[in-house]
């Protein structure tokens, strides 16, 4: 299985080239909507500021997005899939501890800036009417679109990619023909290439640097780009990279030009209260068209932060660092998957943001900031991959020095949109790291007070309990899911419910593990036989992609036991045996609660309230290991931390 995602991914092809441009290039190709309005804003326009603010866009697209991401980032690659928390799982066996920050910092972030994401490019589209409808109220149009495309999510980017792609094809042919058009009445503005004009505006210009805050908004699709490598390989992100970068630049230096020819004028004087350079350089015949294609195309735009959020969080979950969740998967392709809660969340952020802004050019402010937080610490955690990769520290010292100066430089110009909405973003980036950090560490504690035991201690006690007549009997096959790694221990309250928490007699006792591994497509199971024909421990070493259908695949296990003679699985009452009924199955998971005995710090004593708290909220571990809830039973256990020292008491005769 593995080997064909390989292939899958390794496979440069013109169908996939074209799902890659209607899936992945969504939000840096839709930025020409907004990117050189707002380093313009409402200020007089001079020729300085438009080569300036036009020359960084070149050399932001191609040292972030080309050099950066394009180029190195997309081959640290965890077995096809990309993003931050599969860059964090490659470089976790350095056993830099530090690293999880980075990586916690950066998933949450990545996510905070999913829910402006698509207001900014749905709201920069639509805002086009008001060139024939000045006074139209765009937010129900925005909230309306949003709502489609959340709906359609279900369904899986398959059916999303056949007619996005042809689309974006559409869009970004649109984009440089209408750029070269306006290039070829002002050649002039191709002198921009030259960084000269970069640093002429950053350093010369008062307000100059902080017009990085608004290039920035140029690159931001960068980071969902690496997040979207599992659905498109890294070939085909590669060569249509190209085609793409080629027309975001036509189109720029197109806008540029148009704009040097009306220095002197403002945006307001050009297009009235919503004139946007994208629109301005378009033929009155062609707007109403150019307003629709638009419109579509920022639909797409939001495509590829969604998909790409269902990727992260799928991650998240199988690092620990959030809790379990529905996944659904729509397709038969690999890499495909949808998580309903985080669907809807999104769009009950993007609603809220729509509500909170109302225009595109609000949003503007608000955007970016916390991208930025994202793109650093994938700088920190591809410093350690190319450690990793044993790659020359005097080839790592620079590279990395340069982009830390880059992205540092932009988060202090993105910094001045803080009181401006950036607030909303960092807010909403906050609460999602809180989640994952108490996440984390609960598991993390969790786990330090896990008692385990030897089964060695106990074998003889079961082997006795099986065919003990004088205890009524609990099921033919009592299964037990255990998170004990080694295959001669299991937990100590697994024991505990068999022996004494009502002692369970059944002819036969399984012991199920569930291995969640590194890469994301493998199927494999080892039977363990700990006592002959009394108890079996069943290893399941799944892909962090692979669904996690426990009865289902428990079964085929049972059936390829059975087939080589291995167990009987008939029952044992005398008359079902005679007719081959097979026995029941029973599954007992347990189910922790913090007890009242726990004696906590008080940093313990937040984590774990409020671990409880969003585990009431999350997928039960019978539906997360896709259990039939016919057959299983759930038992509460104490969980006692800190015990209280020893009590003292005097009897009184």
């Amino acid at each position: 299985m593995g080997s064909n995602h390989k292939g899958l991914h390794s496979k440069l092809t013109l169908g996939g080239l074209l799902i890659t441009l209607g899936i992945i290039y969504g939000d840096i190709g839709t930025s020409p909507l907004y990117v050189m309005k707002a380093i313009l804003g409402v200020h007089t326009i001079n020729a300085d500021i438009v080569l300036g603010g036009v020359s960084c866009i070149f050399w932001t697209l191609t040292l972030q997005t080309t050099i950066k991401y394009v180029l190195i980032t997309l081959s640290a690659d965890n077995h096809g899939e990309g993003g931050i928390f599969a860059l964090y799982a490659l470089v976790k066996r350095t056993k830099v501890k530090w690293l999880i920050i980075p990586a916690i910092i950066g998933g949450s972030s990545l996510l905070a800036d999913g829910i402006i994401t698509p207001p900014i490019s749905v709201s920069s589209a639509v805002e086009g009417i008001r060139t024939f409808y000045p006074t139209i109220n765009t937010v129900p149009i925005v909230i309306g679109i949003l709502f489609a495309l959340f709906t359609i999510q279900q369904f899986g980017t398959k059916l999303v990619g056949k007619f996005f792609a042809p689309m974006m094809l559409i869009w970004f042919g649109m984009l440089g023909i209408l750029g070269f058009l306006q290039m070829l009445n002002h050649m002039e503005v191709v002198k921009a290439i030259n960084p000269y004009y970069a640093y002429h505006l950053l350093s010369i210009h008062p307000e100059g640097f902080y017009v990085l805050g608004f290039v920035f908004l140029c690159t931001t699709g960068a980071e969902a780009l690496y997040s979207d490598m599992g659905h498109c390989g890294r070939k085909n992100i590669r060569i249509s990279w190209i085609f793409v970068k080629t027309t975001l630049v036509l189109n720029y230096f197109g806008q540029a030009a148009y704009l040097i020819q009306h220095e002197g004028e403002t945006l307001y004087s050009l297009g009235g209260k919503y004139g946007n350079p994208f629109y301005l350089i378009m033929a009155d015949w062609f707007q109403p068209i150019g307003i629709v294609i638009a419109t579509l195309a920022a639909v797409i735009a939001s495509q590829a932060l969604i998909s790409g959020s269902f990727t992260l969080i799928n991650e998240a979950m199988r690092l620990n660092f959030w809790p379990k969740v529905k996944i659904k998967y729509p397709t038969e392709l690999k890499g495909q998957l949808y998580i309903p809660s985080i669907n809807w969340l999104l769009f009950v952020g993007c609603v809220m943001v729509v509500l909170h802004f109302e225009e595109s050019s609000n949003m503007e402010a608000a955007y970016g900031l916390a991208i930025i937080l994202c793109m650093i610490s994938t700088t920190l955690l591809l410093t350690y991959f190319m450690v990793m990769k044993r790659v020359s520290w005097y080839i790592i010292t620079p590279l990395i020095l340069i982009y830390l100066i880059i992205e540092i430089s932009f988060l202090i110009a993105n910094l001045k949109k803080f009181p401006h909405g950036g607030y909303v973003t960092l807010f909403i980036a906050l609460v999602l790291i809180s989640i994952m950090t108490t996440w984390f560490m609960a598991k993390k504690i969790n786990k330090n007070y896990t008692k385990i035991v030897k089964i060695d201690d106990y074998k003889k006690v079961l082997a006795e309990l099986s065919v003990d007549l004088s205890i009524p009997k609990y099921a033919t096959h009592l299964v037990y899911m255990t998170n004990a790694g080694r295959v001669d221990e299991i937990e100590e309250k697994v024991m505990y419910s068999i022996l004494q928490k009502r002692p369970k007699r059944a002819d036969l006792y399984w012991f199920v593990h569930v291995n969640i591994l590194n890469e994301p497509y493998r199927t494999d199971y080892k039977v363990t036989e700990i006592i002959k024909d009394d108890l079996f421990r069943v290893d399941f070493n799944l892909g962090f992609r692979e669904p996690t259908k426990i009865n289902l695949m428990f079964k085929e296990v049972l059936k390829d036991m059975v087939k080589n003679g291995e167990v009987d699985v008939t029952s044992r009452y005398e008359s079902l045996n005679k007719n081959n009924i097979i026995g029941d199955f029973k599954f007992v998971l347990s189910e922790k609660f913090l007890s009242n005995d726990s004696d906590l710090v008080w940093h313990e004593k937040v984590i774990m309230n409020t671990y409880f708290l969003i585990k009431k909220f999350s997928l039960s571990e019978e539906k997360a290991f896709g259990l039939d809830s016919s057959s299983v039973k759930i038992e509460k256990f104490p969980m006692v931390l800190h015990p209280p020292g020893k009590i003292c008491l005097n009897r009184i005769h």
